[in-house]
């Protein structure tokens, strides 16, 4: 499953008025999606020194690249 997709069904199954309106998911994903970013980039090491900013800094570009639907997100119950 890919962010987007795990995203918009949580908002699909969310109890806000705006999920009867046809295209309400995607409308609420985008915003959200590009919030979550850009806090995650806020965590990118200036430079990496040492081992854990190299961790970090391969943790927060995973994250990017799973926001940007990149890779496939290991969902339990699938």
């Amino acid at each position: 499953m890919k962010f987007s997709e795990l995203l918009t069904e949580t908002v699909r199954n969310a109890e806000i008025p705006l999920r009867f309106e046809p295209g309400a998911e995607e409308a609420v994903v985008e915003p959200v999606t590009a919030l979550l970013k850009r806090w995650v980039a806020i965590h990118d090491p200036d430079a990496a020194k040492d081992d854990f900013y190299y961790g970090q800094r391969a943790l927060v570009l995973r994250l990017l690249e799973e926001l940007d639907d990149q890779h496939e997100l290991p969902v339990e119950g699938e």
